[in-house]
Parts: C-alpha cells; structure tokens; sequence
C-alpha cells in the first residue's frame, strides 16, 4: 500500500519523480492510456527491472497507480496528483501575471520611445 502524502511533501516527491528523465518518458508513454510494465520496457527500451523501480518511485509520489488486470499488472496515471499539481502551479498565477505586465509596460515604454526618435 502507498501511503498518501499532501502538501509541499507531496509536490517535492513529485517533482522529483518527474525529475528524472526515464521516468518522465513513461508519464509522457501512460498519457495515451495504461500499460504493463514490458509493454513500457518494449517501447522505451528500458529493460524490465529499471522499468519496474522506475514506476516504484513514481507510484510512492502518487504519480502512477498498479491494478492487476487478468495476469497483467496495468499502470495508469493518477488523475488526482495532476489535478494537485495544477491547482500548485495555478497560485502562482497572479505573481506570474504581474510580471508579464510590468515586461509589456516595460517593452511598451522602450518601444514608444524608440518610435519618436528618442534613442535613435
């Protein structure tokens, strides 16, 4: 069982999951749907064992999610950590807008001065 972790504890785990290089090609392989563990080794040319740690880390981030299916054990991303890791990244928003509006009055300001002749 993974347990369950919030707050700055769970976006530090998971950008450090998404950190390493291998294991963002399977997020980027599980965004077009599930897959098993060979299936993710076939098309990254991984070979199994890695793969496997691989999904160990992004699965204690709370990233990837194993269910057995028949005799296969699928992996799939969890929608809810993305959802998390929006919501994260969106607070910063505001600050981010702020920013770009002072470079647009900036380049607004070089720019009006520019086209009188001021500087030129």
């Amino acid at each position: 069982m993974v347990r369950r972790v919030v707050g700055v504890e769970a976006m530090t785990m998971t950008f450090s999951a998404l950190g390493e290089p291998s294991r963002l090609r399977i997020v980027e392989l599980l965004r077009g749907g599930p897959s098993s563990v060979g299936d993710i080794a076939e098309a990254l040319g991984i070979r199994q064992p890695q793969v496997s740690k691989h999904l160990k880390v992004l699965a204690e981030a709370g990233i990837v999610v194993g269910e057995r299916v028949a005799k296969r054990r699928l992996y799939r991303l969890e929608a809810r950590r993305f959802t998390e890791l929006e919501r994260w990244l969106g607070s910063f928003e505001p600050l981010w807008e702020a920013r770009l509006d002072n470079l647009g009055r900036l380049l607004d300001s070089l720019d009006g001065r520019s086209a009188d002749g001021a500087d030129a």
